[in-house]
């Protein structure tokens, strides 16, 4: 353990593998339960994860391209129980399938100078048990018993995983709920209303469309309105959608403003097989009506 290490940013000594390797605040002495993603991180990834969904969710720190973020069956834990960050430290590998194992030399962003003194405590969004978090969007969504939650730059909970229909090598599951910025799925609509009109369409070929499930031969629209999501006003639309092969589906687009900042806009994707081992759709609502602003996430943002 070394002692020359100062208080600072600094790879996560518990990284396991999965997602955009975090940075812990070490404050000169111990690890602490502060997390953030390096500001240069640069990641590229994506795995089909689910209710057909792909997990195009997110994202690095400056949200600005498809940096996929959502993952396997891991359980999101990570063991804080390690030494002191080196004077260089090097990122862990990448092992998650479809990872392109980059980085950038500086993982601990800032600068090279030994961790800074910037606080953890400057507005960065928290975790905490039960929800997943974006840390990008600044929201927490509620992972219900027996789900799988995944915490980032980007989120999602999934539960029932199997082998895609399409592709036995690929993972599906029977429902999932992801989040990530509108920027970072490449949105550039200005309202929660269009922007939730513009996704349903991608979300719902990517979730149970393509090889997967050998596309979509119709459709039919059940929800187009207005909801209120964390505290923001938002739209949702959701789809059922007809497939060429395997389950039937349902598929939902929200939007709403960050509560990080209000010109920046979510986008909830979410897919339900239509299969007795899947959820109901009131599943779905009571996920949805759980969503909340991130404990620790500044302006706007309740514990």
């Amino acid at each position: 353990m070394t002692q020359t290490s100062p208080p600072g940013w600094h790879p996560d000594p518990g990284y396991s593998g999965f997602g955009p390797r975090h940075e812990r605040w070490w404050d000169g002495t111990q690890w602490t339960d502060h997390l953030r993603v390096p500001p240069a991180a640069v990641r590229s990834r994506r795995i089909r994860i689910g209710a057909g969904i792909t997990a195009a969710v997110v994202v690095l720190a400056a949200i600005g391209g498809g940096v996929y973020l959502l993952t396997d069956d891991s359980d999101g834990k990570s063991d804080t129980a390690a030494t002191a960050p080196s004077g260089s430290p090097s990122p862990g590998p990448d092992r998650q399938r479809g990872g392109d194992g980059g980085g950038n030399g500086d993982e601990r962003g800032d600068g090279g100078n030994g961790g800074g003194s910037e606080s953890p405590d400057q507005g960065q969004p928290q975790l905490e048990d039960g929800y997943a978090t974006d840390l990008a969007s600044g929201i927490s969504i509620p992972v219900p018993d027996g789900w799988k939650g995944e915490s980032g730059m980007g989120a999602g909970v999934t539960t029932g995983s199997y082998a895609c229909p399409g592709d036995t090598d690929q993972k599906c599951v029977r429902g999932g709920i992801f989040s990530a910025p509108a920027e970072a799925l490449k949105l550039t609509t200005k309202t929660a209303k269009a922007t939730a009109e513009k996704d349903i369409e991608t979300n719902a070929n990517e979730s149970y469309g393509e090889e997967i499930y050998g596309g979509i031969t119709s459709h039919e629209e059940l929800k187009s309105e207005a909801v209120t999501v964390a505290g923001q006003q938002g739209y949702r639309v959701r789809w059922k959608v007809v497939t060429k092969n395997g389950d039937d589906g349902y598929v939902e687009s929200l939007a709403f403003p960050s509560p990080l900042a209000k010109d920046m806009l979510v986008v909830v994707r979410s897919g339900f097989d239509i299969n007795s081992k899947a959820p109901s759709l009131s599943v779905l609502d009571k996920i949805t009506k759980g969503i909340k602003a991130a404990s620790g996430g500044g302006p706007g943002t309740s514990a």
